[in-house]
């Protein structure tokens, strides 16, 4: 059973793999953050104040 590859490769590249993601994830989250934000931005803008509804 000298076949074997050792567990430590597999382990770091897991790591390595759940930071890449994780980093991604990050990324992502902040990207569509930003993106509900200008578009809350851009709807308040278009609302009545008072009533919330659209202005026509």
């Amino acid at each position: 059973m000298g076949t074997a590859k050792p567990q430590k490769a597999g382990r770091t590249t897991n790591a390595a793999r759940e930071a890449r993601l994780k980093a991604a994830l990050k990324s992502n989250m902040a990207r569509r953050k930003a993106q509900a934000k200008a578009r809350s931005g851009q709807n308040e803008s278009e609302a009545d104040p008072e009533t919330g509804q659209d202005k026509e």
